[in-house]
């Protein structure tokens, strides 16, 4: 096929010319050279005949006025380049009302609510009451002048029946930058009987779909055979949505209908009702392409022949038949996979397959591992390739007959062909030349420079360093860790030490010369800590005592790494460095920096300097890394910049971590610095991997995002890969797939275990393919396409400016609920935005992303931070995406303190707080408990055990241990929430109406941002009219 695949997604290039829509530059950041064409005017699209399968519009001119998206959430005026030309102008219309006058209203009203309206207290969960799903009150962009989303807060409310009081009139949203202003609405839509708003039953008005190809632009035809049910979908209607329609008729103005946070998609209801259907159930993986249970639902998993979530998430469960229809639905098709995901102790880990010095049984054609996708034919003698459908002689040693449903004898015996998850040992093939691997060994290097001494930082670093050398990750049925140990201290030079076993005082050695690092000694510098354990412990005393006098104050960097890379090359073993480091390297030597931080390249295009490396240094010493094993971990304790845009690469690049502690003071910080070492050292982790992602025909994988490196298109490089980093992969079709045999998934990880045996570690996955659009939004997945969409934006903030990025992910929100609405849904009133029931929270989730400080910088948050956040989104699972994006906020006021499960989360909006309660906020990074003004005496005191809200200390970051059954209760949740998160949260005590509640008021996620940002509801008045206008 000429057509390779859809663009609906960044890739690694730039765009290619004649794929998909090349004329409004869409889902992917190709480069800004693309020349935007004259308003209304399509480029040509490549072989697809008159129009690129999709919804293109006919030549329209664009809408007036600006129509922006910056970091207000607004978009350049002029004609925009990239989006579909709009409706005609719309500055005829007039607004039915008088403009509105806000009246002032406390940010935490009180819980008795003037409000006539009640609202759809089910909060779009009956929304599939019938089969139009319900319409929801109006949601329109109005005109200009209109009060901000805060008059839109309401407290929570108990919840009362579906029914809006008819005769309320309250304004619609603000037009804000990002809706621009738009039509006003004219009218409601019509009420039908159940007393909710939206399109009434067919019988009783019934109205005409438009003509053919009039509304519906060219692409696919609706699919569906009678206007039977819809698809679930949750629908809010926006009256007066198209210019012309029956809502601007002359007449009376009808009443506005309020809209509340309560009747727009919440996603904590989505994760209750998932938690409700499906918590604490058995998961069987043995169907193909079903979709399971979120994240956030605690369920035990049974692998059936298909890999557990837990190790690949995709972005829908269902793909498109045909790359035509993936361009027209731009949904990325993409897997995300966590191979060495922990698995909680009541499932079964992975079976270990030892085929002998034969090695796996693999397919001749495509070396694809033996799973349960091969087909055995001819009495067993020979199985076809699920992958290839090449036919392949079965080994004399592997043959087994087959039963009479063509199944072998052993199918239930072997992992490799009943599970989708399982482990082969490597025979020597797989190792580097051809010999079996060393053990690995982990290097402690520790920045001794001036700063980090005098603030006991290099003390209580070897302190603990004495007890987590005890606790090295071993083989389970190992008594001592094979790993081997060795350290070196640096400010200007390096000292490398001897703590050989039978040495009665550790030896330190200095190479000064640190543009051409060497490793003075081999024996004695990597030891078994279990036998050298007295002379490691008499250095780490002595460290500190070393350098107590010492003035200096300039470090290194780039050397520190190469002299753990030559250490390892010596020991010819694959590792990890520990690097302790605390400032910006200055010191004459390679991989020195200078302080780039400027201001003024903030909201320009040059904005993207800002997140490159400052020197190609440090790119080629993680390809050096890379090429010998050696992963690098991070733990930084700046004061000032320290560009973590330079420092930061070579752990991405790695498979390792960053942790940063920002003015590092050691009575606040040194609990979280030391839990995050501890869990570090002690991590599932597997080193000198390389993975590869084979797929059935039709279809490949074509870009890859996280904590890797690629030296082709096919292998994913990393010299580590531990159980919290994931993988995206994205997959674009260079066939037509198949309904019958689906599209099938093979992840294999070759790597060396932390007693050095090579092994390969194999998931498998079987997705479904549909003829049908509908099939593919059923089956998608939010929190996997955010996680997607994150890392391919936070990819191309190297090589973009911001502003296109934001415009780009908008527009690609609004293509994929346009192409739902037009060929999915039952014809509606324009009026109405439907969403696919899948995606139906997508919008929220999108428009916390757009607001991320990687996204959209804030005069707060330095450049450091940017750069930090933009590093760990890119290695992240869904899991922790989902609550970095989406925090969970938890009123502590309402715990029961004899349950052990958490209160119900409530939505992140500064209207859901209130002054009566506490309130606990954590997004797997940071986390917060807020205090209302008037929280409860009893609580404090037995929180806090202090008499009153004005005694609480703010500056405390660990809660004192009172004893009382609050105080443990609180402290139950708080551990719960750190379990299994990869980064030790640091609590932070926020006090209503203090300097600090500026920075919680970030995380609350759903409201409009200090400085810029929409609220979810100006979002979602945004995407419609987007919507509005792709369809018009």
């Amino acid at each position: 096929m000429s057509q390779q695949g859809y663009v609906a997604t960044p890739p690694y290039s730039q765009s290619q010319p004649g794929i998909g829509f090349s004329s409004p530059n869409y889902g992917h950041y190709g480069d800004p050279s693309h020349a935007a064409p004259a308003p209304g005017v399509m480029k040509p699209v490549g072989h697809l005949g008159d129009s690129a399968p999709g919804v293109t519009m006919s030549s329209v001119p664009p809408p007036s006025g600006p129509h922006q998206f910056d970091q207000n959430g607004a978009r350049a005026a002029g004609p925009p380049s990239q989006r579909f030309p709009g409706p005609p102008p719309t500055s005829n219309m007039v607004p039915s009302y008088p403009p509105y006058q806000p009246s002032a209203q406390s940010s935490y009203p009180s819980s008795v609510s003037t409000s006539s309206v009640t609202q759809l207290g089910s909060q779009l969960g009956a929304m599939q009451i019938n089969s139009y799903g319900s319409g929801l009150a109006p949601l329109s962009p109005g005109p200009p002048g209109l009060p901000s989303a805060a008059s839109f807060q309401g407290p929570p409310r108990p919840p009362q029946p579906s029914i809006l009081q008819p005769g309320s009139q309250v304004p619609p949203p603000p037009p804000t930058t990002l809706n621009g202003p738009s039509t006003s609405p004219l009218s409601s839509p019509p009420h039908r009987q159940d007393g909710l708003t939206g399109a009434p039953p067919l019988n009783a008005q019934y109205q005409p779909p438009p003509p053919p190809g009039a509304a519906l632009g060219a692409g696919y035809p609706p699919q569906q055979a009678n206007y039977g049910p819809q698809m679930a979908g949750a629908q809010l209607s926006y009256p007066g949505g198209f210019p012309g329609g029956p809502a601007q008729m002359a007449g009376p103005p009808q009443p506005q209908k309020k809209l509340d946070l309560d009747s727009i998609p919440s996603p904590i209801q989505v994760i209750e009702n998932d938690r409700a259907t499906r918590g604490g159930q058995v998961y069987a993986t043995s169907t193909r392409g079903q979709v399971p249970p979120l994240v956030t639902t605690d369920c035990v998993i049974q692998d059936q022949g298909n890999a557990s979530p837990r190790y690949i998430r995709c972005t829908t469960y269902c793909f498109p038949c045909t790359s035509d229809m993936a361009k027209q639905a731009q949904v990325p098709l993409a897997a995300v996979i966590k191979p060495f995901a922990t698995i909680p102790s009541n499932e079964t880990p992975l079976y270990l397959v030892n085929h002998g010095e034969t090695g796996p049984v693999r397919c001749n054609r495509c070396k694809a591992y033996m799973c349960p996708f091969m087909q055995f034919i001819e009495g067993g003698r020979r199985y076809q390739c699920g992958f290839c459908n090449c036919v392949n002689d079965v080994p004399p040693f592997y043959f087994q007959h087959l039963d009479h449903m063509g199944r072998r004898l052993d199918h239930f015996e072997k992992p490799e062909l009943s599970l989708g998850s399982y482990e082969y040992v490597a025979t020597l093939d797989y190792c580097r030349n051809n010999k079996p691997p060393n053990p690995p060994a982990f290097i402690f290097m520790i920045d001794v420079s001036y700063s980090n001494i005098k603030n006991g930082l290099v003390k209580l670093i070897c302190e603990e360093l004495k007890t987590v050398l005890g606790k090295l990750p071993k083989e389970e049925q190992e008594e001592t860790s094979a790993i081997r140990v060795g350290f070196i201290t640096y400010n200007k030079v390096l000292h490398f030490f001897n703590v050989k076993s039978n040495l009665a005082q550790p030896q330190m050695m200095v190479v000064t010369d640190v543009g051409e690092v060497f490793v003075p000694l081999l024996d004695g510098f990597l030891v078994n800590y279990q036998e050298s354990q007295s002379v490691i412990h008499n250095l780490l005393d002595q460290i500190p005592e070393m350098f107590a006098d010492s003035n200096e104050n300039e470090t290194i960097f780039a050397p520190v790494i190469q002299a753990g890379v030559e250490a390892l090359k010596a020991a010819e073993c694959p590792g990890k460095l520990f690097i302790f480091h605390s400032s910006l390297p200055t010191a004459e030597a390679p991989g020195k920096l200078k302080n780039r931080d400027d201001k003024k390249l903030v909201n320009t295009d040059k904005e993207k300097i800002l997140f490159q490396s400052q020197t190609n240094v440090y790119d080629s010493l993680a390809k050096d890394c890379v090429a010998h094993g050696c992963s690098v971990t991070l733990f930084l304790f700046p004061s000032q910049y320290v560009d973590v845009a330079s420092l930061g690469l070579v752990p991405q690049l790695t498979g390792g971590t960053l942790y940063k502690y920002n003015s590092f003071q050691m009575h606040l910080d040194s609990q979280q610095f030391l839990n995050d070492l501890r869990n570090d050292i002690g991590k599932k982790i597997g080193f000198d991997a390389i993975m590869r992602v084979r797929t059935s025909t039709g279809f490949r994988a074509t870009d890859f995002f996280g904590g890797i490196f690629m030296n082709n298109t096919t292998d994913v490089e990393m010299a580590a890969i531990d159980c919290d980093k994931a993988v995206t992969v994205e997959f674009k079709h260079d066939d037509k797939l198949n309904e019958d045999t689906g599209a099938l998934i093979q992840c294999a990880v070759l790597y060396t275990t932390i007693n050095g045996q090579r092994r390969l570690r194999i998931h498998n996955l079987g997705l479904n393919c549909s003829a049908q659009l509908a099939d593919l939004y059923k089956s998608c997945e939010t929190d996997a396409l955010i996680n997607f969409f994150a890392k391919s934006a936070f990819k191309a903030v190297l090589y973009q400016p911001l502003k296109v990025i934001r415009e780009i992910l908008v527009n690609q929100t609004a293509h994929m609920l346009a192409c739902y609405r037009k060929n999915c849904a039952s014809p509606s009133a324009a009026s109405q935005l439907i969403l696919p029931d899948s995606m139906k929270i997508f919008p929220v989730y999108m428009n916390c992303l757009l607001k991320n400080c990687v996204l959209l910088s804030r005069p707060e948050i330095s450049t450091d931070e940017r750069a930090y956040q933009r590093q760990l989104v890119t290695t992240m699972g869904v899991d922790d995406s989902q609550l970095f994006f989406y925090p969970q906020l938890l009123p502590i006021h309402t715990m029961d303190i004899k349950s052990t499960t958490l209160p119900t989360a409530i939505r992140c909006s500064e209207s859901r707080l209130s002054e009566e309660g506490i309130f606990l906020l954590a997004n797997g990074l940071n986390m917060f408990l807020w205090l209302g003004v008037s929280s409860p005496p009893e609580l404090i005191q037995g929180i806090f055990n202090v008499p009153s809200f004005a005694h609480i200390n703010t500056d405390m970051t660990l809660l004192p241990e009172v004893g009382s059954p609050h105080s443990q209760q609180l402290r139950m949740i708080i551990s719960i929430i750190q379990q299994k998160k990869p980064y030790s949260m640091k609590l932070t005590i926020v006090k209503q109406r203090e300097q600090p509640e500026m920075v919680f008021r970030q995380f609350l996620v759903e409201d409009k941002g200090l400085y810029g940002g929409s609220s979810y509801m100006d979002f979602l008045c945004c995407v419609h009219k987007e919507i509005c206008q792709l369809l018009n």
